[in-house]
C-alpha cells in the first residue's frame, strides 16, 4: 500500500490547517480521509486566498498531534514536493516518496506543479465533489493519478521510488549566466557547447546542477 498525503498550511513555514490522504491498493485509489486542523499560528491572507480555509472553519478543530495517528499505518508516504509535507507534519512512521522528484526524472523539461503535470500528461481522475485545487483531499486525488502514471511508465518498486526521492533532482532552468531562466532542454538543443563549458569550468557545483548537466550532455552524445 502507498499512502498519498497532503497538507494545507497557514504559510510556507507551516501551521497545518488541513491534512488528507488516499491509498493506492492494487492500482486503485481507495480509503479517502481528511481533517481540518486547528493551527498553531494565524492563517496568512495569502494562504487563505489559495485554499479558502478560514480561521472560523478551524477554530474548534483538533490539533494535528491529535489527528495524525489515524494517518499512520503505511510503510510509504507519497506527496508532491514531499520535503514540505514531511517538514510540517509530525514524524511519520514510514519512508517518503516525492512525485515531483519522480516526475523530474521521467519527464525532464516540463512544468512540475501538481496541476501542471496533471494537464501535461493528460491524467484523469474523479475528484471529490464540492472541493477544489488546494484543498488537501482534492490534491491527494491529483497526486494519486500522477503516481499511477509514474508506476505505469517506470515500473519502479516503492523502494526504488524512495531511492530516486533521495537523489538530487534535475533542474528545469539554467540558474545563472547568459541563459538564466532558460529551460535546459532549450539550451541543450540550441547551444550544447554552453553546457559543456559549464561542466568543465564551474569548480564548485551543486549536485542537482552536476546531475542535470550530465543528463543533457549524455543525451546530446546519443
Amino acid at each position: 500500500m502507498l499512502r498519498i498525503i497532503d497538507t494545507e498550511t497557514c504559510d510556507l513555514q507551516g501551521g497545518i490547517v488541513e491534512v488528507a490522504s488516499v491509498d493506492i491498493v492494487d492500482g486503485k485509489i481507495v480509503n479517502p480521509m481528511s481533517d481540518l486542523v486547528r493551527p498553531d499560528r494565524p492563517i496568512s491572507h495569502q494562504a487563505m486566498a489559495i485554499h479558502k480555509i478560514t480561521e472560523q472553519m478551524v477554530a474548534d478543530k483538533p490539533w494535528i498531534d491529535d489527528v495524525i495517528p489515524r494517518y499512520h499505518g503505511s510503510s510509504y508516504y507519497v506527496a508532491h514536493n514531499a520535503s514540505f509535507d514531511q517538514r510540517v507534519l509530525p514524524e511519520m512512521p514510514g519512508q517518503w516518496i516525492c512525485t515531483m522528484k519522480l516526475a523530474r526524472r521521467l519527464w525532464p523539461g516540463i512544468k512540475y506543479s501538481n496541476m501542471g503535470l496533471y494537464h501535461s500528461l493528460r491524467l484523469s481522475v474523479e475528484t471529490p465533489a464540492g472541493l477544489h485545487h488546494h484543498r488537501a483531499l482534492y490534491d491527494c486525488y491529483i497526486t494519486a493519478a500522477l503516481l499511477l502514471r509514474i508506476l505505469d511508465v517506470s515500473g519502479w518498486t516503492p523502494e526504488e521510488m524512495v531511492d530516486v526521492t533521495g537523489r538530487p533532482a534535475l533542474l528545469r532552468e539554467v540558474p545563472f549566466g547568459k541563459y538564466k531562466g532558460t529551460p535546459f532542454a532549450t539550451v541543450a538543443e540550441r547551444d550544447p557547447g554552453y553546457l559543456r563549458w559549464m561542466r568543465n569550468n564551474i569548480k564548485t557545483m551543486a549536485p542537482e546542477l552536476r546531475m542535470t548537466l550530465k543528463h543533457w550532455l549524455d543525451k546530446d552524445a546519443c
